[in-house]
């Protein structure tokens, strides 16, 4: 087989790209707007959001029905059908919550429900086409090329959309909806074009695959991969219990609109791209080996519990404390710590038994789903709790966000094991290389 090329790879991120900003559209913008313009509870878009995350236990099975075939694109463009079908619809049905509260609420959990499958579909073949048809060497340039293209698309989206939404509509709202939803498919197709069709593999000397149940435990008696799946639980627990709340956060305290909230998002997710074209570059992922991401993974957990605390520190600071750049700070840290476990994961993924990439990329996309389900219902909830015990919605950010830098402490000590397992699966590939 001929591995992908750039070309082929900075096409591919475009769907990345796409991804991001539909999910920036339900996760972030819509949760904004339920919050703050509609004056629902916190726990309503964050169940709405931990039930997408909680559909994508599906993760390994989609990994694994991709593994069966020899293309991957159809699975990527039906799921990115039904990621934009149900971004549409998630914005569509949350402007009838006033008048129409039940048939709102019953549109809004299949609207998620959509959109968990599309992601799931969609996310776990583009990996696992990345993991098994790029050359080993160039595994962790072209996963942080894919999650590059995915921040760049978020913020693009983010920034777009947030102005377009200034002042708030119902009508605007529609609009931007529709616009990103239509605009994702379409950049996918073409970004799917063609890609495989001068890079198809010969798979007919090939064993056939295992069965779903079999292959799964193969995958987790590795030890490397059950110790990086625990490491992404951890860490994307810390990292999602504030996803939903930064921009509540910056409504309720600071006083931001939906357009101004909305372009903070941005700003952090632009903090996180800085961050991960720091490591891909200074850390070697361009063209180097996972094996070297330890000290990044470690780095990126320990900024961000540390821009967490600072974060904290706004809310008793008052409105004069530089929000953004923290923000920012923030973002960057994730950044770090998010593309240093990305290239451990591509390389382990192709690292593992042949056509098992999809199976190995879905149980690693479930654990990071799962703890995004947990932590960002946690998170939301956490704030409504601290509302009623404390009497002061200060006090309750700053709860959430502790426990988050905590959580984050963890996840650094658990990287420096990750490595080390890593670095020892490596070594053993490099004897069994050279006997």
């Amino acid at each position: 087989m001929t591995g992908l090329g750039w070309p082929s790879i900075v096409r591919l991120g475009l769907v990345q790209s796409a991804l991001g900003g539909i999910v920036m559209l339900s996760s972030s913008m819509l949760n904004r707007i339920m919050v703050v313009e509609y004056a629902l509870p916190a726990l309503v878009p964050a169940a709405l959001v931990a039930w997408h995350y909680g559909v994508q236990v599906s993760r390994p099975h989609w990994g694994h029905q991709s593994d069966l075939g020899n293309r991957r694109a159809p699975w990527i463009l039906g799921g990115m059908s039904l990621l934009a079908l149900g971004g549409l619809m998630a914005a569509d049905a949350m402007l009838m919550s006033a008048s129409m509260p039940t048939l709102s609420l019953i549109l809004l959990v299949l609207a998620y429900s959509l959109i968990g499958f599309g992601v799931g579909a969609a996310g776990t073949s583009l990996l696992a086409l990345l993991a098994s048809r790029v050359a080993p060497a160039r595994r962790p340039a072209a996963a942080a090329v894919a999650w590059i293209m995915m921040i760049a698309g978020i913020i693009v989206t983010a920034g777009v959309s947030g102005a377009m939404l200034d002042p708030f509509t119902p009508r605007r709202l529609a609009i931007v909806a529709g616009s990103v939803a239509l605009g994702a498919f379409v950049l996918t197709a073409i970004a799917l074009y063609g890609v495989e069709k001068t890079n198809v593999v010969s798979r007919e000397e090939e064993a056939p695959p295992p069965d779903f149940r079999a292959a799964m435990s193969e995958v987790w008696h590795d030890p490397s991969a059950r110790k990086l799946t625990v490491f992404i639980f951890v860490s994307m627990l810390a990292y999602s219990a504030q996803d939903l709340i930064l921009e509540p956060y910056a409504g309720l305290i600071f006083g931001y609109s939906p357009g101004e909230s909305t372009k903070l998002s941005s700003l952090q997710h632009m903090g996180v791209l800085a961050g991960m074209i720091l490591v891909g570059v200074a850390g070697n992922a361009f063209g180097g080996s996972g094996v070297k991401m330890r000290p990044w993974n470690v780095a990126g957990c320990i900024g961000s519990a540390l821009a967490l605390g600072l974060l904290a520190f706004s809310c008793i600071a008052g409105p004069d404390w530089p929000l953004r750049p923290t923000v920012f700070i923030l973002g960057f840290a994730n950044g770090v710590f998010a593309v240093s476990a990305i290239a451990v994961m591509m390389e382990l993924a192709g690292r593992g038994a042949k056509r098992q990439e999809g199976a190995r990329m879905g149980l690693w996309g479930a654990a990071q789903a799962i703890a995004f389900a947990i932590g960002g219902f946690a998170g939301a909830g956490g704030v409504d709790w601290g509302r009623a015990v404390f009497g002061d919605q200060g006090t309750a950010f700053i709860s959430v966000f502790v426990i988050e830098a905590v959580l984050f402490t963890v996840a650094a000590w658990l990287a420096l094991s990750l490595g080390k397992a890593t670095d020892a699966a490596h070594s053993a590939d490099l004897r069994r290389a050279t006997a």
